[in-house]
């Protein structure tokens, strides 16, 4: 049972999934010093990036470490010659999350859900709580478990 309780930390409790919270001493202003705070490099942490295809209709995309989004490819991959970055105010409804905590585990209704390659290849990532300033680490394969049809693609750049 985690010391907090999150919608992402009940979630995985519910399904008897083991994972680890960690949470920041302080504000996290880079992807390096959040690896190195969790004893984890880059490319462990998943980040969860929400994007708007049309009114009412998005998508999440898993990234990991470093790597930015490929647009090109995420607008091949899903057919469509527009979309945009979800809001800070979309990513709040849709998700339940704050920017910086989301997740796509927990989540209030579903959504589909694409992972760049990048994340399957650490055994170990860290992903959103739910709150700032905070991490759940797990295995990889939990990952997938716990959100279950993820499509997996070359989504990213270097």
């Amino acid at each position: 049972m985690s010391e907090v309780s999150t919608p992402v930390t009940r979630r995985l409790e519910k399904l008897g999934i083991p994972h680890r919270f960690f949470r920041h001493p302080g504000p996290v202003h880079s992807l390096e010093q959040a690896a190195r705070e969790r004893g984890q490099k880059p490319e462990q942490i998943v980040r969860s990036i929400l994007f708007r295809l049309a009114q009412d209709e998005y998508v999440m995309v898993l990234m990991a470490g470093p790597r930015q989004i490929s647009w090109p490819a995420l607008r091949r991959h899903l057919a469509r010659s527009r979309l945009t970055m979800a809001s800070e105010e979309e990513v709040l409804a849709v998700t339940g999350y704050p920017l910086g905590a989301v997740s796509p585990i927990g989540l209030p209704t579903p959504l589909r859900i694409l992972a760049d390659c990048s994340v399957t290849d650490q055994s170990e990532i860290s992903i959103g709580s739910g709150q700032r300033y905070s991490t759940v680490i797990l295995a990889r394969q939990d990952l997938f478990r716990a959100v279950g049809n993820v499509e997996i693609g070359e989504f990213g750049e270097d």
